[in-house]
């Protein structure tokens, strides 16, 4: 039984209209509390923005969609639907993998398809090892996402269950690096089922096996691309959200709380104050902490993920060789992650994601033209580069990735850049976040579950977390659903699935993903370049995630 907040909680106010208080916004109304989104920016999203440029329809944000179920039951919460909201895309091939020896392998989330990709690719008993993986993929996340991702902990012994021995016997708390190695010899395929660990921050030579779960949630439930881009989601929940009876209030800065004794009274913004009951909130736990007046203790400090370094570049070309997601690996392997993890360098041979969204929908770009996201993982600012480093840096790393790029068959790509929005750790730090990155607390064991940082703070009585820094975790997946546990910390218990009808005095739905999202203040035409940052499966190659907004 998830233990609730005390105390009235009719009125609820969310800080932050990114994915994780969109999604706890829709939970509570399916839950019947009133409730108020406030975001600092004119537009839903958080870091999964946009941004508009010469043409170009820029997600700035994730790039990765899985497990839209996950974003579908807060939808059903309101008695909505995701896929009558938002025109999902699954994509085949899931990811397109290219080594430093010229090869390269489909990523396939069909079991036949992919086996016989991996046959061609490396023969018929890495193509039987692949099968025994992926059984072993699907069992590991039955057990872990019950009890263990989509669940509030009110202590450590919350572990303490069947599942945990479960867990065990499935070789949960061995290394990733050598779990997958039992099935698969190949060191190419193992990367493909293994890189997923620095979504979490740890590289898989030292990763739980348990974070196998996210290369399930890839490989094997499937990766999604909403038509119209990424931001589609979230202006889709804002949507269905305003439908169901919130108020969306943007444009409004919160700059602090108004409190009596343990409980928060007010949201007070740069425009007005809103009285509450309980309070939400989505941003980066330093930004949280600071509004609350309240840090929880820990024996050590937070250690964070690595950070990343994304060029958006519109062209006025592209190459057939890249999938809408293309993984292009470096020889160097281990090394690369003592770099990003250890010693603080940049990648020296790097891995790199290049993500091509008008392969899945032209309309993202003027005719004719093309978008590509180039995302290459770095060290964060407690281990590499400064934040001040970066202003210098940015500029010539950026060079020497366009030249990594041709080096590997994308003949032209610099010449063909007809605009271009480049963003580095100083822009995340510049933005608030910890260690200049937008990834967050890494999921090592102590910072993992339990002995993450939880979504209530000692000393408030009613206010919960949500977000990529709090309970599960990083990711679009996560993020999702730590905003349905923080509004079962609000109402006592999880919101079932389409428990809600809609209002029937609803008004019509605009067009789907183009349509503009209610708002209670003018929409901007053009979002800041990292208004609405990375969020996405969060690590090595994926976009960053979590919410980051002060209001």
């Amino acid at each position: 039984m998830t233990r609730a907040l005390p105390g009235p909680t009719d009125h609820v106010v969310v800080v932050g209209a990114g994915l994780a208080g969109l999604s706890a916004a829709l939970h509570l109304l399916g839950a019947g509390r009133r409730v108020t989104v406030v975001e600092r920016e004119e537009l839903p999203g958080g870091r999964a923005g946009r941004l508009d440029l010469a043409g170009y329809r820029i997600d700035t944000g994730p790039t990765v969609l899985t497990m839209p179920e996950l974003a579908d039951e807060a939808f059903a919460a309101v008695g909505d639907s995701l896929r009558e909201r938002v025109d999902l895309v699954p994509l085949h091939p899931a990811y397109r993998a290219c080594f430093a020896d010229g090869s390269t392998l489909d990523v396939h989330t069909g079991a036949d398809a992919m086996a016989a990709e991996v046959e061609r690719f490396a023969g018929a008993a890495e193509a039987a090892g692949y099968r025994r993986l992926r059984d072993w993929l699907q069992r590991l996340y039955r057990v872990q996402m019950r009890r263990f991702i989509d669940t509030n902990f009110d202590s450590p012994l919350g572990l303490l269950n069947a599942d945990l021995a479960r867990l065990a016997a499935l070789g949960g708390f061995g290394r990733l690096d050598a779990r997958i190695g039992r099935f698969l010899s190949d060191e190419r395929l193992r990367r493909v089922f293994s890189f997923q660990a620095l979504y979490a921050g740890v590289p898989p030579a030292r990763a739980l096996a348990a974070y196998a779960v996210i290369s399930y949630m890839d490989t094997v439930a499937g990766v999604y691309f909403p038509r119209g881009g990424m931001h589609a989601l979230p202006r889709a929940m804002a949507q269905a959200a305003a439908e169901a009876g919130a108020e969306l209030c943007f444009g409004q800065r919160v700059t602090r709380l108004e409190r009596s004794g343990e409980r928060v009274t007010a949201v007070v913004t740069d425009t007005g104050r809103i009285p509450c009951d309980a309070v939400v909130l989505t941003p980066d736990l330093p930004v949280a902490y600071r509004l609350l007046g309240r840090r929880p203790r820990r024996p050590l400090g937070l250690r964070h993920s690595p950070s990343a370094v994304v060029l958006h570049a519109g062209t006025d070309r592209t190459w057939p060789q890249l999938a809408h997601h293309t993984i292009s690996f470096g020889a160097a392997w281990h090394s690369t992650f003592d770099e990003l993890t250890r010693s603080g360098d940049l990648m020296s041979d790097p891995s790199l994601l290049v993500t091509r969204p008008t392969a899945t929908d032209p309309g993202l770009a003027p005719p004719g033209r093309h978008l590509h996201y180039v995302l290459a993982p770095c060290p964060n600012t407690d281990i590499g580069p400064d934040a001040a480093a970066w202003s210098d840096l940015g500029p010539r790393y950026r060079d020497i990735l366009l030249r990594e790029l041709e080096r590997r068959g994308l003949a032209g790509f610099e010449a063909a850049i007809e605009a271009e929005c480049l963003v580095t750790p100083a822009d995340w730090h510049a933005l608030g976040h910890a260690a200049g990155t937008p990834f967050s607390a890494a999921h090592t064991f102590t910072q993992t579950g339990p002995f993450r940082p939880r979504n209530t703070v000692r000393g408030t009585q009613n206010a919960v977390l949500a977000g990529c820094g709090t309970t599960p975790g990083v990711g679009v997946p996560t993020v999702l659903l730590s905003g349905k546990l923080a509004a079962a910390r609000v109402t006592g218990v999880p919101p079932r699935r389409g428990t809600r009808a809609r209002p029937p005095a609803a008004p019509a739905r605009a067009d789907r993903t183009d349509a503009p999202a209610p708002t209670a203040s003018p929409t901007a035409s053009v979002t800041p370049a990292v208004a609405g940052q990375p969020e996405a499966p969060g690590g090595l190659l994926a976009a960053p995630t979590n919410e980051g907004r002060t209001g």
